[in-house]
């Protein structure tokens, strides 16, 4: 019944009115006053009653006059008075007619009741009442009410606190209650103001309405008293506890969230009070660090208080649910505490309450998100979300790794050692896991000897406190162990579960829009918003790290099947998420973690470490803490349930598989199984896991790539219990289905399988080199598997497939690998050629070679038993599709001709079988294109060194091969022709031109083409045999279908065929080895002449050449009509010099043979009238040409007749008589100056000296190829003499003068030079001098123009005579005399020049004999150039290596002179031999004055002889030159003078003995040239004054020169004493005495008038010095003054005429 309805106001009424009557009752005797004020109450309360209407409302008006009697009743504290008057107000309050003013009055004696203690649970009744039943309590009066709330919670009496507090909590939600019905009412009227963001300025409270007011100044001073400020409004409180207002606080923040989020002056109590009052109560628990046992904390700190704590930690869960728009910046601090809170060095309860409140932040999805964009995507923002997760990775690490120290049943084990002792340590475990199979039956976690259970916390998905609720406790309670664990444990799931459910749910729900999208707006392309993914991908990068350390570290620990199950639950969803995403690091590192935690600890595997090795280095750090991932410590106690084999490279004996291990494999394969599509490239670390737990299980492939349990063979090493035998059939199916459901995976994702797969198999092949091991094979079975379930899409993974088959599995080291590497290739092409693809293979070519190709790619393989397989393969195919090859069969005789050197004979046989199988059965069924290939693959089998008598016959069956071509030619012709037609139309369209071997000769032609090529590649092959052989095929079969070419044709036989040849057996015969060849096998001995490669590549080279000279010559006039004969010419020209400038002496003296061949020089047989002689001039061995004339046993030759016709036609006709008009074509001038070309060429390159130091010794050519090079030259120049100019004939000289200079090697000089005792000419020398003298006698009978090559060949004589004295140096080469070589070593010997020097000496006077007066040879100053040549043996007289060198130069010079001086006399005018007298003056100086002195052995005769001749020049010198001196350059005749004045007394030689110094003093000579100094001294002949000038001058200096010599001997003897004077001296006192008397003579014999005046003078002054000398001691001065002093009688009295004269 409402209280408003008339009966409840008739109750009130009569209730009031009772009320007031008992009141009056009570208070009759003590208390009159209120017994009063009760009666006038009741009278009031009569009189509203009377009124009817409105009832309520009256009272209320005058509810102050009303209540007063009660409170006057209160006031007298009258136990049982106050109880009847509070009931009273009670009852007005509830029926809501108290007006503000009588609320105010009941508050103030409420506040009397409260201040004396009386009836305080009523009080706080009352107060209830009032405020929960109406509004009209507000400002003060509100206040004034709640402080005595909160005064009466602090009473002595438990039960009035407990009332109290909850009073004040009911009271404080009242007020915000009231607040929020305002804001109710008033929405629509006025426009709130908009919800704050951020911080702005506080707003006055003025603004707020009434109950917002209140609220306002409540919660304010909530905040100040929590802070232990003053209140503002709350006047009168007197004591307040922290823990009462946090819990206060709390209740309002989480009760009325609204309030704060839509009024901004309450955001701005929560930003500026709030927060800072949590962070500042915080602070003692952020400083606080467990001390270290008793140690006293340094400083007083305070320490944390667990109820203030708990509470702060409460309103900060609040805070950040509620308020986290607001307060970002705040809540960024609040976490980090939070973060901080779950330190080690915490207190334990601390560190449960916190991991409680992290708890419930990660069953808030959508918070962490929010977090995450707001701190972790922020630059220079705290990284809140993932802090958050480490903290929890390593909160769990920390209770492994620092053991609580009240748990006795933790044994703490060091971190990281974990010895074996620690296995059954822990006496709190009831059962160890070892070989018993006892399971622990607590589910619990084990690490490292560290054993936590785990326990049932709180339902999956929601966070339920225990210490968070723990309001009642004051003392921090002991948290019992593995609570903590298990919160950590169930805060870390429900976060991956909730990020990943959100982060799924919405990827769903965006490719569904993606899908609609694409149906509706087929055209465009999607575009997902980016925000959002960047969101969940910082969401999974910021967390993956923690993540994963701690869900490893807890698989690793786990000892319980559902925990685990859960572990890897969230990893495998973690990991799928990732891939989703295509965040490739962390979705690989969660794989890596589930692989890692299948295989047994401690595994090497490769793929995993080096991928953990990568997190590792992502270790992070919290708060200075260091938190690794952690290794597996594998201490669990876990049932083995299998021991095998590892397959890692180290031998580590043996592994164990636990229950654990297979509980992960099944996770794995059922990751790959539903997740395949988004393991991209992490396909790679699951199967390299799952390869590895199969080969521990030793599962084993069968056919099509199944895995099968394997048989015992494996030998003791694999152990399998019960539990796991039955799961294996289980296991292998799942895998196999796992390769099955691989045809409904998409293209990129299967590319990725394959990937994975392709690299499995590389990782099991890198194991298995080097060790005899059995390989794993399950990569390779698997690709099997797999190409074979999707044969429908083969095209998409066939290259990757079968490429990485190819190139890696078929080419391993280890057998069976590399088998079942070929096993699987082979059985993929067999079933992909037998497969009903749609549209059938024959219309798909296509992929018919697509599927072929690997066949033929297995031929790069250098295995024989992949090849054996292959070519097993290729034999199955023949049988089977053999018919339907068509565009396949190049790929086939492929496979057959890929055939290399390093096989095997018997492969090579099988193969070669093959090919004579295709050629016996298959060549008419396969296109007319493959013919060409058929060649290819014959030649090849050629070409293979492994067996030569397979090569030799597959070069027969080269010939058999042509038989075909023979036979079927019109077929093969037609059908070639139809293909280049196609060919050429399909060319054309493409705009590109049509490229084929040889290609403008017609198809047919080519054919042979090919065939010729191919034997000329068997011409270079590098045995000789074959080489021989196929040169021998090769120029047979040119001769023998030569004629079936057309005749451009040819033009390519004679370029690309002989020439390419000649190319070819050049570059290798240059490049040949030079090593000795040993004996061939057993007792073959090879000649001296073949045993090195480079002589057999000779050989070759010499009949390649000789047989392409002899095609030349045959052919000649055929192809000169090619238009291009003289190009032809010139190559060939170009091959015969460089043979002849070959290093081989065999070589290059065939080269100039074939020269002289194809000059005809030497005449080819031209005579014949019978075919086969024909044939045979032609090359044909008569064994070929027999079966043509008449067909053999063999097969049966169609047109063998017209075929022998028409060569015997062609070739009568060829080798007859040339038409007439062609006799002039050979001599066509061009080619035989392009022959003197190569001719000069090859001259000069061979016979340059080297350039480089003598040690890298360049060749140098021998002997007879000189001779025979230079040989060449005369009946060249016949040809050439009519345009032979100048500077030809300078490049000749260059050549001879090269040649000549050749030393020859010390063992092939016994052969060529004399005994060197005897003086002659070699062979060469001879043949040079040939070639000097056909010139000039061309010269000699040729027109005027040609005399200007006279001096030309002079200068080349000239220096030919030179070598007499300087035989020429070739290069740095040193040669040595031909006496000081020794035979056997290679050193060169210089040859003898001196006969070859005389001769040209001879030839040059000859010459100059017949030449002297020609106008070139004046002009040429060629006298001048024989003079200037001969002083050089002249000069060296005695140093000549031949004495009869330079007696041979005296005797030419003098005969030159003879012929010379005439002619020089006459010319004088015309100056041209002005140069020559100064010449002609220093030959006679260095002659008669030479430097040399005569050897010590020399004879007197001899001397006497010698002296003689230099007589014969002083005499030559008196009777030719001095008589013409008006004719003479003066000078000379000057230098004449000096030199006989020189002479006369400069001519003893110093070193002689004494015995000889007589002899030895050329007095002859002295005496010649005396006597005519003096004779033209005093002739009358002289000419001009100068002249005589120049002689009297000389005189003079000789009489004074005696006269000083004279004076000196007589100072010396008197000093001397004794003593004899020097032997020097004496001699020379001696020699002035006798030219003394010399002069004397001549002065009688003179005119008197010829002789100066101061001559005479000068010969009388000497007398007196004469007679001096009469003291000497010496014999021999004596003798000779004698003789001195004698003559003087003539002048003892004067002459007669001119008295006076001689008297003075």
């Amino acid at each position: 019944m409402s209280t408003s309805s008339p009966e409840a106001v008739k109750k009130l009424l009569e209730n009031m009115q009772t009320d007031l009557r008992s009141l009056s009752m009570e208070c009759k005797k003590k208390f009159p006053p209120v017994k009063e004020a009760a009666e006038s109450g009741i009278v009031k309360i009569k009189t509203i009653a009377a009124r009817k209407t409105d009832i309520l409302a009256a009272l209320k008006e005058n509810s102050s006059e009303v209540v007063q009697p009660f409170l006057m009743g209160c006031g007298t504290k009258e136990p049982k008075i106050t109880q009847l008057c509070l009931a009273a107000i009670q009852r007005l309050m509830s029926h809501e007619v108290v007006s503000e003013a009588a609320a105010g009055n009941i508050i103030n004696m409420l506040w009397q009741l409260m201040e004396n203690g009386l009836e305080e649970l009523k009080l706080l009744q009352t107060v209830l009442v009032l405020l929960t039943t109406n509004t009209v309590v507000h400002d003060d009066v509100l206040s004034k009410a709640i402080v005595l709330c909160f005064r009466l919670h602090f009473t002595k009496d438990n039960i009035t606190n407990n009332t109290a507090a909850a009073t004040v909590r009911q009271v404080v939600t009242v007020v915000f209650e009231r607040m929020v019905a305002e804001d109710e009412r008033f929405k629509g009227i006025a426009e709130q103001p908009p919800p704050v963001q951020g911080n702005t300025n506080r707003r006055s409270v003025s603004t707020l309405r009434p109950s917002a007011k209140d609220a306002y100044m409540l919660f304010q001073d909530l905040c100040q008293l929590v802070n232990a400020d003053a209140p503002y409004w709350l006047v009168g409180m007197t004591e307040m506890t922290r823990t009462f207002g946090l819990e206060l606080l709390e209740s309002v923040l989480n009760d009325f969230p609204g309030v704060f989020l839509q009024h901004q002056e309450f955001s701005f109590l929560l930003k500026e009070r709030v927060c800072p009052l949590v962070i500042k109560l915080f602070s003692p628990n952020i400083k606080f660090r467990q001390g270290a046992g008793a140690a006293a904390p340094p400083a007083p700190v305070e320490k944390p208080y667990f109820p203030i704590c708990m509470r702060l930690l409460r309103v900060v869960s609040v805070l950040i649910k509620h308020f986290y728009s607001l307060l970002v910046t705040e809540c960024e601090i609040f976490l980090s505490l939070l973060v901080k809170f779950l330190d080690g060095e915490k207190p334990q309860w601390l560190r449960a309450v916190a991991v409680e409140s992290v708890h419930r932040l990660c069953v808030q999805p959508h918070l962490l998100c929010s977090f995450c964009q707001s701190y972790d995507m922020k630059q220079h923002s705290t990284k809140v979300f993932r802090d958050i997760v480490n903290a929890l990775g390593s909160f769990i690490q920390s209770l492994f790794i620092v053991p609580n120290a009240g748990n006795a049943a933790a044994v703490s084990a060091p971190a990281g050692g974990s010895g074996s002792g620690t296995l059954g340590t822990a006496q709190g475990v009831p059962g160890t896991g070892g070989g018993s199979g006892t399971l622990t039956t607590q589910a619990a976690f084990e690490y490292r000897g560290t054993w936590i259970p785990l326990m049932t916390v709180s339902v999956q998905g929601s966070a339920k406190a225990t210490y968070l609720e723990m309001l009642d406790k004051v003392e921090p309670p002991s948290i019992p162990e593995g609570y903590a664990m298990s919160v950590a444990f169930s805060a870390l799931l429900d976060l991956v579960r909730g990020i990943t459910s959100m982060i799924e749910r919405e990827l769903t729900t965006e490719e569904e829009a993606a899908a609609e999208f694409r149906e509706t707006h087929p055209e465009q392309e999607w575009k997902p918003e980016p925000g959002a993914h960047l969101v969940w991908e910082e969401m999974v990068n910021a967390s993956w790290c923690g993540l994963l350390a701690a869900l490893s570290l807890l698989l690793d620990a786990s000892t319980d099947e559902t925990a685990t199950e859960n572990i890897l639950k969230a990893e495998m969803t973690m990991a799928s998420l990732c891939g989703r995403l295509g965040l490739v690091t962390p979705r690989d590192a969660f794989i890596t973690a589930i692989c890692k935690a299948s295989l047994p600890p401690h595994y090497a595997l490769t793929v995993l470490s080096s991928n953990t090795s990568n997190l590792s280095s992502k270790a992070y750090s919290i708060q200075g803490q260091s938190v690794q991932i952690i290794s597996p410590s594998s201490e669990s106690h876990q049932q083995v349930v299998a021991v095998g084999q590892p397959l890692t490279a180290q031998p580590q004996g043996t592994v164990v598989l636990t229950a654990k291990n297979i509980q992960c494999m099944r996770t794995l394969l059922n990751l790959a199984h539903c997740h395949g599509a988004v393991l991209g490239t992490s396909w790679q670390l699951v199967l390299a896991t799952l390869q590895h737990l199969v080969w521990i299980l030793g599962l084993k492939p069968a056919v099509g790539g199944a895995l099968k349990p394997g048989r015992a063979v494996e030998g003791p090493s694999t152990v399998l219990t019960t539990a796991v035998m039955t799961d294996l059939p289980v296991i292998s199916n799942i895998l196999s289905r796992l390769f099955e459901s691989s045809q409904y995976l998409d293209d990129v994702s299967l590319h990725h399988l394959i990937n994975a797969l392709c690299s499995l198999s590389l990782e099991a092949m890198e194991m298995a080199y080097g060790n005899n091991k059995e390989p794993s094979l399950f990569a390779v079975a698997k690709l099997l598997e797999t190409g074979l379930v999707n044969m429908d899409r083969i095209e998409i993974l066939w290259r990757p497939l079968t490429g990485h088959l190819l190139e890696k599995v078929c080419q391993h080291p280890n057998s069976r690998m590399r088998e079942w590497g070929a096993e699987a290739l082979t059985a993929l092409i067999k079933a992909g050629l037998s497969y009903k693809h749609d549209p059938p293979l024959a219309q798909n070519q296509r992929l018919q070679l697509l599927l072929l190709n690997p066949l033929k790619e297995l031929s790069n393989v250098l295995h024989a038993d992949i090849r054996q397989k292959q070519l097993e393969c290729v034999l199955q195919i023949l049988q089977s599709q053999g018919d339907s090859l068509g565009p396949g069969w190049p790929l086939v005789l492929g496979v057959i001709g890929a055939i290399r050197n390093d096989q095997g004979e018997s492969l090579i046989r099988t193969a070669f079988q093959c090919l004579q199988l295709v050629v016996t059965d298959f060549l008419p069924t396969m296109p007319c294109t493959c013919l060409q290939i058929v060649v290819d693959v014959a030649g090849s089998f050629g070409l293979q060194n492994q067996e030569l008598n397979i090569s030799l016959t597959s070069i027969g069956l080269l010939w058999n091969i042509s038989d075909y071509f023979f036979q079927r030619g019109e077929a093969i012709t037609q059908e070639l022709e139809r293909e280049e037609e196609a060919l050429q139309k399909q060319a054309l369209e493409m705009g590109e031109t049509l490229n084929r071997p040889f290609h403008p000769a017609p198809p047919f032609d080519c054919l042979w083409l090919c065939l010729y090529a191919k034997l000329g590649e068997l011409c270079v092959d590098p045995r000789p045999a074959v080489r021989k052989s196929a040169g021998q095929t090769l120029f047979s079969t040119i001769a023998a279908h030569g004629t079936l070419l057309q005749q451009p044709t040819w033009h390519i036989v004679v370029w690309k065929v002989l020439f390419q040849l000649l190319d070819c057996v050049r570059t290798s015969s240059t490049t040949a080895d030079k090593e000795k060849i040993e004996s061939g096998g057993g007792n073959i001995l090879i000649h001296h002449s073949r045993d090195t490669a480079e002589k057999q590549w000779a050989e070759t080279w010499v009949l390649t050449l000789a047989g392409v000279a002899r095609i030349f010559n045959m052919r000649r006039y055929l192809l000169q009509q090619l238009g291009d004969f003289f190009e032809a010419w010139e190559v060939l020209l170009n091959h015969i010099q460089s043979a002849a400038l070959s290093k081989n002496n065999e070589v290059s003296l065939a080269a100039l043979k074939s020269f002289q061949e194809i000059l005809q020089i030497v005449t080819p047989v031209k005579d014949s009238d019978k075919a086969g002689d024909a044939l045979a001039a032609m090359g044909v061995p008569p064994v070929l040409i027999d079966p043509l004339s008449a067909s053999g046993p063999g097969r049966p030759l169609v047109r063998s007749d017209s075929l022998v016709e028409r060569l015997t036609r062609y070739n009568g006709a060829e080798l007859q008589a040339p038409p007439p008009g062609e006799e002039s074509a050979l001599e066509d001038s061009t080619l035989w100056w392009s022959a003197w070309n190569t001719w000069y060429r090859a001259g000069t390159e061979s016979t340059r000296p080297p350039s480089g130091p003598a040690e890298k010794l360049a060749f140098i050519p021998s002997q007879p190829f000189l001779t025979a090079l230079i040989q060449i030259f005369p009946a060249l120049y016949q040809h050439i003499k009519a345009n032979f100019s100048m500077d030809d004939l300078k490049k000749l000289g260059v050549i001879l003068h090269g040649a000549v200079s050749v030393p020859i090697s010390s063992d092939a000089s016994p052969f060529i030079l004399p005994s060197y005792t005897e003086a002659t000419l070699t062979s060469l020398q001879e043949a040079v001098l040939t070639a000097l003298d056909v010139l000039q006698k061309a010269i000699c009978v040729g027109p005027e123009n040609l005399q200007v090559m006279y001096p030309a060949i002079f200068e080349q004589l000239l220096l030919f005579v030179e070598f007499s004295c300087k035989p020429p140096q070739y290069g740095r080469v040193e040669t040595k005399h031909v006496a000081n070589a020794k035979y056997n070593q290679a050193e060169w010997v210089a040859l003898n020049y001196v006969p070859f020097a005389e001769r040209s000496l001879e030839v040059v006077v000859d010459l100059y004999h017949k030449t002297a007066c020609h106008k070139a040879v004046i002009n040429e100053k060629v006298q001048q150039n024989i003079i200037k040549t001969l002083r050089m043996p002249l000069g060296l007289k005695y140093a000549c290596p031949s004495e009869s060198t330079w007696k041979l130069a005296v005797s030419s010079l003098l005969k030159v002179l003879s012929i010379g001086l005439p002619v020089a006399r006459q010319q004088a005018s015309s100056g041209k031999f002005d140069t020559m007298w100064p010449e002609l003056a220093n030959a006679f100086e260095d002659f008669l004055f030479t430097k040399s002195s005569p050897p010590d052995n020399m004879s007197i005769q001899e001397f006497q002889q010698n002296e003689s001749i230099d007589v014969e020049v002083v005499q030559l010198i008196s009777t030719e030159i001095l008589p013409f001196a008006n004719f003479i350059p003066k000078d000379f005749v000057g230098q004449i003078m000096t030199m006989l004045n020189k002479g006369s007394i400069h001519s003893q030689a110093p070193s002689f003995t004494e015995a000889e110094i007589d002899v030895r003093m050329r007095e002859e000579f002295s005496k010649v040239c005396f006597e005519t100094l003096l004779q033209f001294s005093f002739s009358n002949k002289v000419s001009t004054p100068q002249e005589g000038y120049i002689s009297r001058m000389a005189l003079s200096v000789l009489l004074k020169r005696a006269q000083d010599v004279l004076r000196r001997y007589v100072e010396d003897e008197r000093l001397s004493g004794r003593c004899p004077l020097p032997r020097q001296q004496v001699t020379e006192i001696i020699f002035v005495l006798k030219a003394i008397s010399t002069l004397m003579d001549s002065l009688k014999k003179t005119q008197p008038e010829n002789v100066d005046g101061n001559t005479w003078a000068q010969v009388i002054a000497l007398y007196p010095t004469l007679v001096e000398c009469i003291t000497c001691s010496s014999s021999e001065v004596s003798a000779a003054l004698k003789e001195a002093l004698g003559p003087f009688k003539d002048f003892m009295q004067p002459p007669v005429s001119k008295v006076q004269n001689g008297e003075s």
